[in-house]
């Protein structure tokens, strides 16, 4: 039956971390990772994104995105970068209720002669109490075999959040 989802790998911070991985990629199949309810300990905190090598977080400088971004008070914007550390998402708070909630697709990941990339869709709260949605995507500019993903804070630990990723059959 095509278009089953088998989970492969989670996740659920009760306690503060620095980040959360999530591995397990072994196949050229699509991955999805659902994330719910992440927020950070230091307010005004940038979501950062990772591909992950043998389960070790990537940092070298050859991350591309861009984002379509929808807000409630005003029109929608852009966001956009070649060349980063990590795919960088939007600041979120940390005041009840404000909370990151995600749905990311993997493609090519366990290749080692593409790319691999993804495609975002987020909704969120920001750190001023703005409901905003991001709509967008990213590459990772290196050719290697990508056994997973990485999520931080470019500021403070996790505090929450659920991470769950399966193989989309």
């Amino acid at each position: 039956m095509a278009g089953k989802l088998i989970q492969v790998a989670t996740n659920t911070v009760t306690s503060a971390v620095a980040n959360v991985s999530l591995v397990g990629i072994n196949t050229d199949d699509v991955y999805m990772v659902a994330v719910s309810n992440l927020v950070p300990a230091t307010d005004d905190a940038r979501t950062q994104v990772r591909t992950t090598t043998s389960g070790t977080a990537d940092s070298d400088s050859e991350y591309d995105y861009a984002y379509k971004y929808f807000k409630t008070s005003t029109t929608y914007g852009n966001s956009s970068a070649t060349n980063q550390t990590r795919w960088d998402l939007q600041e979120i708070g940390n005041a009840t209720g404000e909370a990151n909630n995600m749905i990311f697709y993997l493609y090519s990941f366990n290749s080692s002669s593409k790319y691999s990339f993804f495609t975002v869709e987020q909704a969120f709260l920001t750190n001023g109490a703005e409901l905003r949605g991001y709509q967008g995507g990213g590459v990772h500019t290196v050719q290697e075999t990508n056994d997973g993903i990485n999520f931080s804070f470019d500021s403070g630990n996790i505090t929450s959040g659920t991470f769950t990723m399966y193989k989309v059959v």
